[in-house]
């Protein structure tokens, strides 16, 4: 019986849309589930929602948990697929030392899951557990491939795919909704059937390099135009990603609350007025973890009353991944993978790149994306410097190389000074201890 291990599987919602996906495939649905968490509570609320997916779909999914890390070797064993989605340290407290420190320092952040000092303390405390579970998975189900949607992307990607054996693909959301978005924003969406599109870059920031619509017809003077128009007249939720369209060309996969951060530009002390000329929500994760929190109680006490629950596959590539391996029929993703055949050529080899990849019964292989426009591979270098640092500093344990990752950090950079970075960058590796092994 083919077997998908979720690791994280306290993360409900996730769950419910990646293995309710599963459960709507005919060539999975009959699997073997195994749900792993630290956490027994939200691991047998997963259970219950999934049983009555799996009741409603009318499948044959067998269902087994397993809580705490004294059992992560069962529920590896012998599994052909693994998601992951764990969030070490979770909101309270990992994530509000993330922002409550900086802001002591004067640095301010939108989401700090993917760069900045928060997404480079997120890969600290996960590498090590990425890491076991790699050593398992490499003992117990060694042909298995690692599907990776925990953040941030690159990093964490990026040191299972080049200090592991195991087979990994890291995934996002953003890239199969980026030109949907976009062109219905625009007030565009006659342009939505048959269009062509290339975007490659790394995870959060890919770049939309060229969309056409069905006759062939270039989009981009078009969009250029109207995002510029819409950003002069209009205060929206994508004014970043619009201004990137102006001052570089080319439009961004992830969002512009992401997008406000990953940079030098529009989160500055010296120029406050640009938080509300761009419309950028300071505070957004936290905001987003209370609200998902308190939202998940109600929808959870309203979902357990249900026996069977109806559930619509998502966009999600995962399950069409899993289906794609086990039953050879081609598939296309934007995924997460190392640059090392030089899929993007003007990037490092050993960098983690978000390309176009085709997906059969033979696994999952890069397409090849050629060269980025110089001005998109430099803004690319800017996180790459910061991936390759943070990752070298996982590895061989050396503290000084989380100070340098901090201090390469674009946005960290221009607000602070360097020994503010550093004090900074002490008093979270503290407050992370328990997470986080001995750094030299």
């Amino acid at each position: 019986m083919l077997k998908i291990t979720f690791l994280g599987a306290g993360s409900t919602v996730f769950v419910r849309n990646v293995l309710g996906d599963c459960m709507s495939s005919q060539a999975l649905c009959d699997c073997e589930i195994a749900l792993f968490d630290v956490n027994p509570q939200r691991l047998t609320e997963s259970e219950r929602i999934l049983n009555a997916i799996n009741k409603g779909k009318g499948s044959r999914a067998k269902i087994i948990c397993y809580a705490g890390n004294e059992n992560l070797e069962k529920a590896l064993k012998g599994s052909s697929f693994v998601v992951n989605a764990v969030q070490v340290g979770g909101y309270n407290p990992a994530t509000i030392a993330d922002f409550e420190i900086p802001k002591k320092y004067g640095l301010r952040q939108t989401i700090g899951d993917t760069l900045g000092i928060g997404g480079i303390m997120r890969a600290l405390r996960t590498i090590p557990v990425m890491e076991n579970f790699a050593r398992v998975i490499e003992k117990v189900c060694p042909d298995a491939w690692f599907l990776n949607y925990t953040n941030p992307m690159s990093m964490l990607t990026g040191f299972m795919q080049r200090y592991t054996g195991v087979k990994t693909v890291g995934l996002c959301h953003s890239v199969q909704v980026c030109s949907l978005h976009l062109l219905e924003s625009l007030g565009m969406s006659d342009k939505l059937e048959g269009r062509r599109e290339l975007i490659a870059g790394i995870n959060h920031m890919g770049w939309l390099l060229d969309i056409r619509g069905k006759n062939n017809d270039d989009l981009y003077p078009e969009i250029r135009r109207r995002a510029k128009e819409k950003n002069k007249s209009d205060k929206h939720w994508d004014m970043v990603r619009y201004d990137y369209i102006d001052k570089l060309g080319y439009y961004c996969t992830e969002s512009s609350e992401h997008n406000a951060e990953y940079n030098p530009f529009y989160i500055k002390a010296k120029y406050p007025k640009l938080i509300e000329d761009f419309n950028i929500p300071l505070d957004e994760y936290p905001r987003r973890c209370i609200a998902q929190i308190d939202g998940w109680k109600a929808e959870y006490e309203k979902l357990a009353a249900c026996d069977t629950l109806e559930h619509k596959r998502s966009p999600e590539y995962a399950s069409y991944i899993m289906e794609s391996i086990v039953t050879g029929n081609p598939y296309k993703i934007g995924g997460n993978v190392l640059n090392t055949g030089g899929s993007i050529e003007n990037l490092p080899r050993e960098a983690c790149v978000e390309v176009p990849c085709l997906v059969d019964g033979s696994g999952i292989r890069a397409c090849h994306a050629g060269k980025l426009p110089v001005q998109l591979a430099a803004m690319n270098m800017t996180h790459i410097n910061v991936h390759l640092i943070t990752i070298e500093a996982a590895v061989i344990k050396k503290r000084d190389h989380i100070y340098h990752a901090a201090m390469l950090e674009p946005h960290t950079a221009a607000e602070l000074s360097l020994d503010d970075i550093c004090a900074m960058t002490d008093e979270l590796l503290e407050a992370h201890k328990m997470w986080l092994p001995e750094y030299r």
